[in-house]
């Protein structure tokens, strides 16, 4: 014959089954944070937060941008976000959020590209020879995300004689009413227009 289950054995058993239940909540719920917190757009610039993995990027990336920023893609020219964009604000690494150019040094070249006679500062940057494609050019990589933004020339027509001509999609663009917002206040002033000597 069978043996019943005493009440003191089902309360053991309801125990047991609901600390599982608990336990894989738990799981579930670490896994999805964690998950959750890598695919997550950033906010801000941190110097101190980490370059993510590539396998992250790519989770977190847009397939456009990852092309461009880790398998040196290159946009078609006059269909990129924002070649034509002529709001103030500034241009911040897709990777890491580090600001690396400003709509004060943006200018239109004809191109369809987005142009900059130059950078924030030419330390948040590296030049690297690049002769693919039968050229000799000068790629552009920004220093602590190794990202490709695109390429700089010598170009006497260009505002201080050079020409950074870069992918929209190695970029996000932070307007200067949500610069205060996104923790960029400090980078304000270089968004002042300098008076034009006399």
């Amino acid at each position: 014959m069978g043996q019943r289950i005493t009440s003191d054995e089902k309360s053991t058993l309801s125990m047991y089954a609901g600390l599982i239940v608990v336990s894989l909540l738990v799981a579930g719920g670490i896994v999805l944070y964690f998950f959750s917190k890598e695919t997550k757009p950033l906010v801000g610039f941190d110097p101190n937060r980490p370059v993510q993995s590539d396998a992250v990027l790519k989770r977190r990336l847009k397939p456009e941008q990852y092309h461009v920023v880790r398998e040196n893609g290159t946009q078609t020219p006059f269909q990129s976000e924002f070649w034509n964009n002529d709001r103030a604000g500034l241009y911040v690494d897709v990777i890491t959020n580090e600001p690396l150019f400003t709509s004060v040094d943006k200018y239109d070249a004809g191109l369809g590209i987005l142009t900059f006679s130059k950078p924030i500062s030419k330390d948040l940057l590296v030049e690297v020879p690049d002769t693919s494609h039968g050229m000799q050019r000068t790629e552009v990589r920004a220093k602590r995300s190794n990202a490709h933004l695109g390429h700089v020339f010598a170009d006497p027509q260009a505002p201080g004689g050079t020409s950074y001509r870069l992918n929209s999609a190695a970029f996000n663009f932070i307007p200067v009413e949500r610069m205060r917002l996104e923790h960029y206040e400090s980078y304000l002033p270089l968004l002042e227009k300098k008076p034009a000597a006399p």
